[in-house]
């Protein structure tokens, strides 16, 4: 290892400096399922290339272009963060996504749906039921790294979610039911927001928080990976997909039918369905 590299200051995708640490860039890599021989020639293949003012990105394609040529399963795990801002422009995909998520945890899933409240309507992203429990989610979802969710945000959901309450808690089919608001973001939280939630029972899920249930760990545990992480289907085609609501690869295994429906030759089914089971079967511990 480079001990110069340890005084390296690398930028953030927030823009602030940090000093580079060669520790998280091993971890990440080990989370991508290199394992500890891999990881450590990479970081020795990497830091040559460090200077002052290097974009963490830049080290993350170096890295994932090594991490390809070592270790083709791992490298696509690797790739999960930037597919999730890949799946469109709206929101309404990372929203089927979420719900995807919160399925493999053992909930009954709606998605987008308008719920009555004590005072007015409310739409509702994501609304997860198991036994007497039901968290009301909204998602948000951005293209852009390093972008901070605000107070703003738990702040309207708490209010809209109270509302909600206040309507359904004398409803009879609630009888018994606990209520939770809930964001969900493929970013991160603000200190503040952070803050707020804990103080007032507001579930948040980013993409490492909270630590341990994260939504990267969750993707990891549970191999929910996005279907724009496959590399044999064009834009145009993961569009159309998408535009089914089918958002993950598990999805698509089990809806593959509808690779006849898009019009694909014989051997291009072949070819993505081939990636597809190959990506499946590749876990992530």
């Amino acid at each position: 290892m480079v001990d110069n590299s340890k005084h390296i200051m690398i930028r953030k995708a927030s823009g602030e400096m940090e000093a580079f640490d060669p520790i998280k860039l091993l971890r990440s890599l080990n989370s991508a399922g290199a394992d500890e021989q891999i990881a450590h020639q990479i970081l020795l293949d990497i830091e040559p290339s460090l200077f002052n003012g290097i974009s963490t990105r830049k080290i993350y394609k170096k890295a994932l272009s090594l991490l390809r040529q070592k270790l083709k399963s791992s490298a696509i795990r690797y790739r999960i963060k930037d597919a999730l801002m890949e799946l469109g422009d709206s929101g309404h995909p990372f929203e089927v996504f979420t719900g995807e998520i919160y399925k493999h945890l053992g909930y009954a899933v709606k998605t987008a749906i308008v719920v009555e409240g004590k005072s007015i309507t409310h739409e509702m992203d994501v609304i997860a039921t198991s036994d007497n429990t039901q968290q009301l989610i909204e998602c948000k979802y951005s293209k852009l790294q390093g972008k901070y969710i605000s107070i703003q945000v738990p702040l309207y959901v708490y209010s809209r979610v109270n509302d909600i309450i206040a309507y359904r808690s004398k409803l009879e089919k609630y009888n018994g039911f606990s209520f939770t608001a809930g964001v969900a973001t493929n970013t991160r939280f603000s200190p503040d927001c952070i803050k707020y939630a804990s103080d007032y029972g507001i579930h948040l899920l980013s993409w490492n928080y909270p630590e341990g249930k994260s939504l990267r760990e969750i993707i990891h545990k549970e191999h929910i990976l996005p279907i724009t992480i496959l590399s044999t289907l064009n834009q145009h085609e993961k569009e159309y997909l998408i535009s089914h609501d089918i958002v993950t690869c598990e999805q698509l295994l089990q809806n593959n039918s509808i690779l006849t429906e898009m019009g694909l030759s014989r051997r291009k089914m072949q070819t993505v369905r081939i990636e597809l089971d190959t990506t499946m079967e590749q876990k992530v511990n």
